[in-house]
Parts: C-alpha cells; structure tokens; sequence
C-alpha cells in the first residue's frame, strides 16, 4: 500500500513538473521540486527526459545538490554531473557526509577530486581515504567513520556535559559506543538510557554488549541481512582487532535494499540497475546488443533440436502448433524455481546443507503439476485433434519438461553461485535455454517413437 501511494505521489509530481514546464513556467517549478527531499528530487530527475531534465536541475538549490547526486543512479549522475562546472561540483559534495562523499567520489573528474580534497581538513580527508581503502560493496566502504564515543571509566555526567559541548550528533544516532583506551569497541548505550539515569551512575553499569559489531570486511548483502534481522537504526563497525572504525546507520542499508530488489528485477533481463530511463540511444543498444546476441545463440541451439525432428512435424502438422507449449510452460515453471532460489541465495537461506532438500521438495511439487496440467492439456488436445495417442506425448511431454525446469531452476543459480557468477544475471538465460531444449526434446522425441512407429 505504501509502494503504490509513493508511486502515485511521483506519477503526480511528474505531471505536474511536465505541465508546467510544457508552459515555460518555470517559477512552480522552482517552488515544487524545493518542497522535494533530494531523494524525492532525485526520483523526479530519473523519470524526466534529458531536456526537462537539464531545465530542473538547474532549480534546484545549490545546497540539496550534493544529496541529490546521491540518491541517483550512475548513469543519471553522470549526466547530471556533465552540466555542472567544477567549482559547483566541489561546493555540492565538500558538506557531505563521509560514506556518501566516499560514492560520490570516483565518478567525479580527477581535477573536481584534487579540489575536494584539497577543500577538506585533515581529519576528514584521512577518513575519507580510509573509507576508499576498503572494497565496493563492503562495510568498510559503507561506514561512517563519524561516530560518538565514550569510555567506560565515566560517568552520565560526564557523557552528558560532553555531548553539550560537542553541540550536535551524527544523524540517526540513537546509541554512543563505549571503547576501551585502545579504541576497541565495548559495547553500546541508549541516548534513552543516559537521560533517564542519575547524573552519577558509572556508565560501565549501562553498557549493552549484546550487539556484536560488523566487521569491516563484511560484504553489503550480510550487513543488510543483519540489520533486517534485528530491526538496528544503527552499527558499529570494528577491524580483526576489534578496533572501531565508524558505524552503519539504516538510511544506507535502506539503499542496500532498494539496489538489491532493482538488480534482481532488472539483472534478469540483463539490464543494469543503475542504467538511466531515458539513456542514448547508442549506449543502450551496446548494452542490450551483448545480452540479446547471448540470446540469439542460446535460440539457435534450442532451433537446432527442433531441426532434427524435420521429419516427424513434416509428418505431423500438429505438432509445430502444440510444442511452443511445452516449451513455454517449463520456461514459465522454471522462472519460479528461479526466482525463489535467487532470493534465496541473496538473504543467505540457500547453501550446501538445505539445497538437496529443496531439490526434492521442487521435484514433487513439478510432477504434481505436470500431472495436473498434463491432464488438463492433454484432454484438450484430444478434443482438439481427436488423437488420443498426441494427448498423451503432450501430456508426457509436459511433465517431464516441468520435472526438468524445477531441476534447472535450483541447480542454475546455485551453480552460478559457485563458480562466482551473478545467478540474477545469467541465470534466466541458461533456464531459458534447458527448458527450450527439453521441451522441443521429450515432445518432439516422444512424439518420434509413439506416433511414428
């Protein structure tokens, strides 16, 4: 229900934004897209063609540029970046925070980066480097090295008279983490329980230590399962040490999710999720040529079995009009073996020890349903074409073929896994071919040895 309200509220935007930019009115413009939040903004941004897209961008106020930025795909950032000078561009991203600047920064022109760099203090431009140290796609490269600390050894009072001092916190921090002299990481306190406590109990009396840290190393996928699982606002981050090196808040793993969802969605039809709505047209079809010549050959091998059955369909007419069925319905049946263990993969549920189990689970649910629908179509068939002996090889046929893609729709992605491949990339290409080939092989094969004989 929410999806579908915010999805209205954008739709609404959108035509609100084209009518009145089709009018040259560009003052409503100005005043709707800075009611926006930049990810509303940014939203809007990627659901615009380039031209209006270029006019609205250039309304929305200097200071939401740099969040803005953020929250866009690469392909639309770069566009985005493209009519903007230098000197807008380092006053856009300098006041961010450390982990978004750290997204941010290799797609920015190596002379944009030195000014960035050399705008930042010390301090931030060590933690920046350090963030950058860590691979894509890992905590380290997530993290906010911003993070509020207090020792042990101190009291509420203490803590209470140094966060006064210290002016501001962090956005989403709802807890201080507590280290030890080495800066190794203790435990945690609630904001909640500082100031519900007498101004001279010992902190160490109100540390949680129940949250374990996220090591740096940990890819995006588990800190994102972490979070989901135990409902954080936010995390530590510690090194093999144990050292704290910054924390994890939910609007990144929000993102995480998001990204996630997109990329199986759209990785499935070998597309990118970062790739822009409204891209050139020489950049997507050099994209999509790759995929669709893949494609092509994988369609030419499931032709090449069907070419060796010349003679049975040259005999029997009917079946050139029923094997797109077969075919089609293991394509489909696979599709949601598929899908399921590509989640599966994704939230960690899918491995060596539960993978036979699923396997067998999905080989009896495929033949329930090949017998099921094999009745259905074959009854047909037979009311179609009044030959029993065709409804049954379509009937076969089709349990067979279901048996085959529930096979193919665990043992793919699995596999893929494995051999360090994307399943969401490519496993709807191989799923598509074994269910292609099987099915124009157990029709057109059984149709040769019971029809023909």
């Amino acid at each position: 229900m929410a999806e579908a309200v915010r999805h209205d509220k954008t739709a609404r935007q959108l035509r609100l934004l084209s009518d009145a930019l089709d009018s040259g009115r560009l003052g409503p413009v100005r005043r709707l897209v800075n009611t926006l939040s930049p990810a509303e903004i940014g939203n809007l941004l990627e659901s615009l063609p380039p031209a209006k897209r270029t006019v609205v961008w250039g309304l929305v106020d200097a200071e939401d540029d740099g969040e803005v930025l953020v929250h866009v795909g690469e392909d639309v950032r770069e566009s985005l970046l493209a009519e903007m000078d230098p000197e807008e561009i380092v006053a856009a991203v300098e006041d961010l925070d450390i982990d978004d600047l750290a997204d941010l920064v290799e797609d920015l022109p190596d002379t944009v980066i030195d000014e960035v760099l050399k705008s930042m203090d010390r301090e931030n431009r060590e933690r920046l480097e350090q963030v950058l140290s860590y691979d894509e796609d890992t905590a380290g490269r997530l993290m906010n090295p911003d993070v509020v600390t207090v020792r042990a050894d101190t009291t509420v009072d203490v803590v209470l008279r140094y966060l006064r001092l210290r002016g501001e916190l962090p956005e989403h921090t709802d807890h201080l983490y507590v280290v030890s002299r080495r800066h190794q990481y203790l435990g945690r306190i609630a904001l909640q329980a500082l100031l519900t406590h007498e101004p001279n109990t010992p902190i160490n009396q109100l540390i949680d230590d129940e949250q374990p840290a996220i090591g740096v190393e940990e890819s995006a996928d588990e800190v994102a399962r972490q979070f989901s699982d135990h409902d954080w606002i936010s995390a530590p981050v510690v090194d093999d040490n144990n050292i704290l090196l910054g924390r994890i808040t939910i609007d990144d793993v929000v993102d995480i999710i998001r990204e996630q969802a997109e990329h199986q969605a759209l990785g499935a039809a070998g597309l990118n999720e970062d790739e822009d709505l409204f891209s050139p047209v020489p950049r997507a079809t050099k994209r999509r040529l790759v995929w669709l010549g893949i494609n092509l050959g994988t369609a030419f091998l499931a032709a090449s079995v069907v070419g060796l059955f010349q003679g049975t369909i040259a005999h029997i007419v009917a079946l050139a009009v029923l094997m797109p069925i077969v075919a089609g319905m293991g394509g489909n049946a696979g599709t949601q073996v598929l899908a399921l263990c590509v989640r599966g993969l994704a939230l960690g549920q899918l491995g060596a020890t539960n993978v036979q189990v699923l396997i067998w689970k999905e080989i009896r649910v495929a033949l329930l349903n090949g017998l099921a629908l094999g009745l259905i179509l074959g009854a047909i068939v037979f009311l179609w074409f009044r030959e029993w002996p065709l409804a049954v090889v379509i009937a076969s046929a089709l349990t067979i073929n279901l048996l085959m893609a529930a096979l193919a729709g665990v043992l793919v992605p699995v596999t893929l896994k494995r051999m360090g491949f994307d399943p969401a990339l490519a496993g709807g290409v191989i799923l598509t071919t074994v269910t292609d080939v099987m099915g124009f092989l157990s029709f057109l094969g059984l149709a040769t040895l019971i029809l023909l004989r």
